[in-house]
């Protein structure tokens, strides 16, 4: 079993809802992007006790938990390795909102393994919460592959949800990429 089938297998066992982020997500939404791995991401805490990746472990791959501190905006990042496979690292989120995602996650077809995809307007939500240049840079190119009128609606819905600082992150980005 791939290492990403032995995660998503350990998740689907415990019943965690979960969806694949970052570059791979951007290339289901028609972004390219280089990565050198392959982003989940969770809302659930069971993810951070060692004993949910017993399986994972048994298969031959190694895990790494890392649970985030009180002031961390993410409950912590689980890394998987593998010989000659790209690590996966599963990103724990805290919050309600991010939950939601999840439910709103489209199944897909990844390197043999069906897994639920985050929504476009859903990876700009948790790219304005990460706020960081690379999250900025993977927003710009969503608008101009994405239908930009139906995105921008989607996410002006959520976004109250979110954080202030989101918000006026969002209107920046808006018109920073508006059309001349």
């Amino acid at each position: 079993m791939s290492l990403l089938g032995a995660v998503v297998a350990a998740l689907r066992e415990r019943c965690v809802s979960h969806a694949v982020i970052g570059a791979t997500a951007l290339a289901f939404h028609g972004v390219s992007r280089a990565t050198g791995d392959l982003d989940l991401f969770a809302v659930h805490v069971s993810c951070l006790d060692h004993e949910t990746w017993r399986p994972v472990v048994e298969a031959g791959y190694a895990v790494d938990v890392r649970p985030g501190d009180e002031s961390d905006p993410l409950a912590g990042v689980v890394r998987f390795a593998g010989t000659g496979e790209a690590p996966v690292d599963l990103v724990l989120g805290r919050g309600f909102w991010q939950a939601e995602i999840l439910l709103r996650a489209e199944p897909q077809s990844l390197l043999g393994v069906l897994v639920p995809v985050v929504r476009a307007a859903d990876l700009v939500l948790l790219k304005l919460y990460a706020g960081g240049p690379q999250d900025r840079w993977d927003i710009a190119q969503l608008l101009s592959a994405q239908a930009r009128a139906g995105l921008v609606a989607e996410v002006q819905a959520a976004l109250p949800q979110l954080p202030g600082d989101c918000r006026l992150l969002w209107e920046r980005m808006l018109a920073e990429t508006a059309s001349p």
